[in-house]
């Protein structure tokens, strides 16, 4: 079983991944973390502090000669703008006089609801926190995963279909989108949209339908929905398929070759991939809303939580719109689950093992 945790706050020194459950024998590509961790920081539309952030990881605990050992692994990224809030973010001295706290929650943030759960009279105790800088540790985690499903040929990708109701395969959708997004930083605005992760490859009867916590569409709609702003997910036709009749969402099951010998396939994938909370050996089929980002540099409404006044919203700085940075965290949390399940069926100490594993069902499907 893969468990995964992460630590830091995102002005803070240093953020912080924890890996349990990967078996010994996973070959680590260093370039490969780093290359994804590059990949969440692009996009038209991204803040300021993606020029100052080179996210780099290392790896201090759980690999050895670059295989992992069996044991937790440990993934470190700086913040390397650090430096400029040392002070403020000291986990020792209190800035006291010297700082001004934050006490005009942003509408749609945690804010609100966070510091009046954990008792602060300073925002910045959730923010910091609750910030989407988190998810650098998840792109790194995912990375790894990624790893370990390429070594069985299964893929994780994913592509943005929509920004700010243009579609992206719209004609000239691309200069389209990068005018509306001009627009609304213009604005002091933000855009949301929508994204599609797919999974390719995966074997059938990943997952299960024995138990509700472990049926794989569910762990896979909260793993993506557990992403800051993402307010909605859809497997495969999702919610179109409650506008069709039976006979136009199912798909119909076929047989090639001879017995034995041949394979089972289908003509359509309305499922996504998935039946019963099970992979049904299609192609895996996500797609994820994101709301626009609650920080806006024109700012909505709101109370200072000290004084009792209306004030206008805090400001940090943001994102106009991180609609491709959150596909790339889309894969990764998806890359997570799927290792975590595929694990769960063919788990084992080391990779020698799991692969044998491996190579003996593919047979047995063959034959059934």
């Amino acid at each position: 079983m893969i468990r995964f945790l992460t630590a830091g706050e995102s002005h803070g020194k240093s953020l912080t991944a924890i890996i349990e459950g990967l078996p010994a024998g996973l070959k680590i590509d260093f370039a490969f973390i780093n290359q994804e961790l590059a990949r969440r920081q692009i996009g038209y539309g991204r803040g300021p502090r993606m020029k100052l952030e080179k996210d780099t990881v290392e790896i201090t605990a759980g690999v050895r000669y670059g295989k992992t050992l069996g044991s937790p692994v440990v993934l470190t990224v700086p913040n390397l703008d650090w430096p400029n809030w040392e002070k403020i973010m000291s986990v020792s001295l209190d800035p006291s006089g010297d700082y001004k706290r934050i006490t005009r929650p942003r509408p749609g943030h945690a804010d609100f609801a966070g510091s009046i759960k954990y008792h602060y009279d300073d925002i910045r105790n959730v923010l910091e926190r609750s910030s989407a800088r988190e998810t650098t540790m998840r792109v790194a985690a995912g990375a790894v995963c990624k790893l370990f499903l390429k070594e069985f040929d299964i893929n994780v990708s994913a592509k943005v279909l929509e920004i700010g109701g243009i579609k992206a395969s719209d004609t000239n959708s691309g200069k389209k989108i990068e005018a509306k997004i001009d627009n609304a930083a213009k604005n002091g605005d933000s855009l949301g949209g929508i994204f599609e992760i797919l999974v390719i490859n995966a074997p059938i009867g990943l997952g299960t339908y024995v138990h509700w916590d472990r049926r794989l569409d569910g762990k896979l709609a909260q793993a993506v929905m557990s992403i800051p702003a993402i307010k909605g997910v859809e497997i495969g036709l999702g919610f179109e398929a409650g506008r069709r009749l039976g006979s136009d969402v199912h798909d119909e099951i076929f047989y090639k070759g001879r017995p034995g010998e041949g394979e089972y396939y289908r003509k359509t994938n309305n499922a996504g991939g998935l039946e019963g909370g099970m992979t049904n050996g299609e192609t895996i089929i996500i797609k994820a809303v994101m709301k626009p980002i609650p920080t806006l540099k024109k700012p909505l409404s709101s109370v200072d939580m000290q004084t009792k006044k209306m004030v206008d919203a805090g400001y940090e700085r943001s994102d106009v719109c991180a609609v491709q940075a959150a596909s790339v965290i889309g894969e990764a949390m998806t890359a997570i689950v799927m290792t975590d399940t595929f694990m769960e069926k063919f788990g084992g100490d080391s990779m020698d093992e799991i692969k044998a594993g491996f190579s003996y069902f593919k047979k047995y499907v063959k034959k059934s």
